[in-house]
């Protein structure tokens, strides 16, 4: 059988691993702080007995674009944004630390401080709890100022500081949990470069027309790798008719 069938079918499998990446980043472009994937097709020779005639198609995602979304004001006093460049450090669900830049915080009943997908947040010693309180402030630097209940401002008290950090982003890599982490694996230092802004969101960076753009990019490629296929299979059936005939 002509190996431009195998060649044509590793074109079409990675082109819808492709798709799946691009549609994976529309689906998020409403998520707060979501950091949209890069994906790139690379030519990879087949090597094996005799020379490497054949090239194979192989998808990869060479990383993620760490660019600042936009930010929206909410006013909600649990609401925060990173301004320019700063990562909120959790606490993933392996127990390790990890990063993020999604802000809508959220406090359980029994007061721990947890990102809206339910991850808790770090503090200076670990993740963050919070007594009930009339009201919560969250200043430029991270720390966590609370009035509380029955209180006024003449009872105003510090609870905690907000994780910061300010990494490289060479050191940083996004894995299938939607978290950024260190490749190193060594949990990063807080930093008071970082500034927050309370009651306000970072959006998603996710370009939604681009994405539309590739998506349909990304399909019509699909289907020429599958007439490609189709090719070579009406001429591997031609080629069995002629042999016959022989």
């Amino acid at each position: 059988m002509d190996r431009s069938l195998f060649i044509a079918m590793s074109g079409a499998k990675q082109t819808l691993l492709a798709q799946a990446s691009n549609a994976n980043n529309l689906a998020n472009t409403q998520t707060t702080g979501f950091k949209s994937d890069f994906e790139q097709f690379r030519s990879m020779p087949v090597f094996g007995p005799g020379f490497p005639t054949r090239v194979y198609a192989m998808t990869e995602r060479p990383g993620s674009d760490l660019s600042s979304g936009s930010l929206q004001t909410t006013g909600n006093e649990l609401d925060v944004a990173i301004k320019g460049e700063g990562w909120l450090a959790v606490q993933d669900e392996n127990g390790k630390e990890a990063y993020t830049r999604s802000g809508d915080l959220q406090i359980t009943p029994e007061g721990q401080l947890l990102t809206g997908n339910g991850l808790p947040v770090f503090g200076e010693d670990g993740p963050i709890a919070i007594p009930p309180a009339e009201k919560i402030s969250i200043g430029t630097d991270g720390t966590i100022s609370i009035i509380p209940l029955g209180g006024n401002e003449t009872t105003l008290a510090v609870i905690d500081r907000i994780k910061v950090v300010k990494p490289e982003l060479k050191n940083l890599e996004k894995l299938n949990d939607g978290l950024m982490h260190t490749k190193d694996g060594v949990e990063l230092e807080a930093s008071a470069d970082v500034s927050l802004i309370q009651g306000v969101l970072e959006g998603s960076n996710v370009n939604a027309v681009s994405s539309l753009v590739e998506m349909i990019e990304l399909a019509r490629n699909f289907e020429l790798q599958v007439k490609v296929m189709k090719t070579a299979d009406d001429n591997s059936g031609v080629s069995a008719k002629l042999m016959t005939m022989a």
